[in-house]
């Protein structure tokens, strides 16, 4: 049960902060064009993050094992959507064809 609390206290210190600073486009500027998109990117770490509590509060409650499975299992879910959520704003801000100057500008 121990590492059930520091995992989800660990995540909730680093992950969830970030994820919600970047879902709601308050991103230093310094860091905004390496970051770039930065609400989808959010979105997906709060995917991402929301695996820890999805794993850990019915293990800490003393669920059963089935609940601990299903659960479990949908924070595994939860974990790919935010991976591949991630991966694919990636993927398409990368891609994306280069700005032109404008003529006569």
């Amino acid at each position: 049960m121990t590492w059930q609390w520091t995992g989800l206290a660990l995540f909730s210190l680093t992950v969830l902060p970030a994820g919600v600073a970047m879902a709601t486009n308050r991103v230093p500027e310094r860091l905004r064009h390496r970051l770039a998109p930065v609400r989808p990117r959010g979105r997906a770490l709060l995917l991402i993050y929301a695996t820890a509590p999805f794993n850990a509060l019915p293990r800490m409650t003393g669920a059963s094992p089935d609940l601990t499975l299903a659960c479990t299992a949908a924070g595994g879910l939860l974990a790919v959507a935010g991976f591949l959520a991630l991966g694919l704003t990636t993927r398409t801000h990368r891609h994306r064809p280069v700005a032109t100057p404008h003529e006569g500008s």
